[in-house]
């Protein structure tokens, strides 16, 4: 480790502190309603969407109303995105004469991109036309986001709001989110990422003689608008299969760093308009600090893990950190740096190849997904996961002093807690029982690169990486199989909707109940024992869950590598 490395890791975080506040403030705004900078050009699209759809912004809805609306629009975005792939070949805008993608793998891509998992089981450049890239992946890279932020917002309105039934309107969210916050932040993103030289063309792919004489066919397109959203809305799904590493999705380090930036930049705002709903920004920057915590604790192993390198590679007498699957664009600081935060988020991008890790250093990434993905997280996704924690957190906290839990005025009675935990055990059956049966299935085990426990890492990572909604690849595994496609696909609607439905009931049952005035023994949500609490239930259920699964693959063969054995 470098005092440099350190000092890029530090500015970053300062970076994305400074944002919170007025990102949140201005998010805050567009979800109450209220008048923005951009409202006098927006507003009449706004309410001319509206119209046009048969909703209002005077329309609220009922939890169950509003689940409903989710899960009807996913469907929707579903069966949209199957049939462009598979009429691929017949549709326009198609230079390169790709045909239609196979059934189960584009079963695995529409139900990747509408969850806002991203998960990739192809080449991007060589699968997927223009039309299907734009009008297919990147729109749902819009919706899904919006959806994402839509469900946190609802579930904030659960805590903020009192003796009410309803808790917002799913379709009037989802408008606000594209047209007010996503939409202007990606066309300022888009245009910066062309400058920096990221293509954005519909020109057919380039024809080019190397220095030897041979022929090279180079991939461009409509990169640097697909780039921006998959940035910002936590996607991760990268026009190139090579993702961030490739040169035209990150040219430079002002890229990456601009990357880095737009993938926490609207979770960690959320905790802020969080603090504003419920009238106490002091709750929402407790949240962020144990989000912090529990960021910094994985970059520092991450980074001290790639630094230190193979003891092995020491042995031969070749010093410095582990360079293997690395950018020397970006070295083992910003390679480190860009794991953690990717799988803190739930967003699929990388610049570096985590199969190429040491076990440590790829153990860290294994561990921000198994605990939902809740330090930042995806854009929405991860903040109403941490809201699942500290349902239990109270909880907890009511049964050592002996009260009923509450937090911000609402009492966490039974049926919370219940929807708190099915949300989050849901996660742990999607990935552990698919990665217990893909290990001893035989066409599945013939799809792994290695043997060992490197060979098991490389399958929890993909069903975890399914599950979480991340969508990152391991690497080393042949993912494109039907096995693979179908059961992937599985894991990713498990691990959606099996927590948007259990967060979106707590929200209705808490917006039903009224505000109980704080009084001297209620728990105080706001301070350094509150983080404290919240932090310690999140590693110790994520500890006992996952902690065997972890043994048997990063864990032993970091000790096998002290000891001379390789994966």
């Amino acid at each position: 480790m470098t005092l440099n490395g350190w000092l890029q890791i530090l500015v970053y975080c300062g970076i994305v502190v400074l944002l919170v506040k007025p990102l949140g403030g201005y998010m805050y705004r567009v979800f109450n309603g209220d008048r923005t900078f951009l409202s006098p050009v927006l507003g009449p699209i706004e309410r001319g969407l509206y119209r046009i759809s048969g909703t209002s912004e005077r329309e609220e809805q009922h939890w169950t109303t509003y689940a409903a609306g989710i899960m009807f629009f996913s469907l929707a975005s579903f069966l949209v995105l199957y049939v462009m792939q598979r009429l691929q070949g017949v549709l326009p805008y198609n230079p390169a004469g790709m045909t239609a993608v196979e059934p189960t793998l584009a079963f695995n891509t529409a139900v990747s991109f509408p969850t806002n998992t991203n998960w990739q089981n192809y080449g991007g450049e060589s699968t997927m036309s223009y039309l299907v890239q734009m009008a297919g992946l990147a729109v749902q890279n819009f919706m899904s986001a919006a959806v994402g932020i839509a469900i946190a917002v609802a579930l904030i309105r659960g805590f903020a709001r009192a003796s009410v039934k309803s808790i917002g309107n799913f379709w009037v969210d989802m408008t606000r989110c594209t047209l007010y916050i996503l939409l202007p932040l990606c066309i300022v993103l888009t245009l910066a990422y062309v400058w920096l030289g990221v293509p954005q063309t519909l020109g057919p792919y380039v024809n080019a003689t190397t220095l030897e004489g041979a022929q090279q066919t180079i991939a461009v397109g409509p990169v640097a608008s697909q780039l921006a959203i998959k940035m910002l809305g936590t996607n991760g799904g990268g026009f190139f299969n090579a993702n961030s590493a490739h040169p035209f999705e990150n040219p430079d380090a002002i890229s990456n760093f601009i990357q880095m930036v737009t993938i926490f930049a609207l979770g960690a705002a959320l905790t802020n308009v969080f603090g504003r709903m419920v009238g106490n920004q002091r709750q929402g920057w407790a949240i962020l600090a144990a989000m912090g915590v529990l960021f910094i604790a994985g970059v520092a192993v991450c980074y001290w893990a790639e630094a230190a390198g193979n003891p092995l590679i020491h042995a031969l007498g070749i010093d410095g950190g582990n360079m293997e699957g690395k950018e020397t664009r970006f070295g083992i600081a910003l390679s480190a740096l860009f794991a953690v935060i990717t799988t803190a988020a739930s967003c699929g991008a990388v610049n570096a190849m985590h199969d190429s890790f040491t076990a440590l250093g790829g153990m860290i990434p294994l561990i921000n997904m198994q605990l939902g993905e809740v330090i930042v997280g995806g854009v929405g996704a991860g903040f109403y996961g941490i809201l699942m924690f500290i349902v239990i957190a109270v909880f907890v906290a009511g049964l050592m002093v002996g009260r009923t839990p509450e937090y911000l005025g609402k009492k966490i009675e039974a049926k919370e807690v219940k929807m708190a935990m099915l949300a989050i055990l849901c996660l742990p059956l999607a990935m552990l029982i698919f990665t217990a049966i893909a290990v001893v299935l035989p066409s599945a085990v013939a799809s792994i690169a290695n043997g060992g426990p490197h060979g098991f890492s490389e399958v929890l990572y993909a069903y975890t990486s399914a599950a979480a909604n991340n969508g990152s690849g391991f690497g080393g595994l042949s993912g494109n199989t039907p096995w693979y496609n179908i059961t992937i696909g599985i894991g990713m609607l498990m691990g959606r909707f099996l927590v948007i439905i259990p967060a979106l009931a707590i929200a209705g049952s808490l917006a039903a109940k009224k505000t109980v005035p704080a009084s001297a023994g209620t728990f105080p949500t706001d301070g350094p024992l509150f983080v404290g609490l919240l932090i310690g239930v999140i590693v110790i259920v994520g500890g006992l869950t996952f902690f065997p699964a972890l043994a048997v693959g990063p864990i032993i063969e970091h000790l096998a590598m002290i000891h001379g054995q390789t994966f």
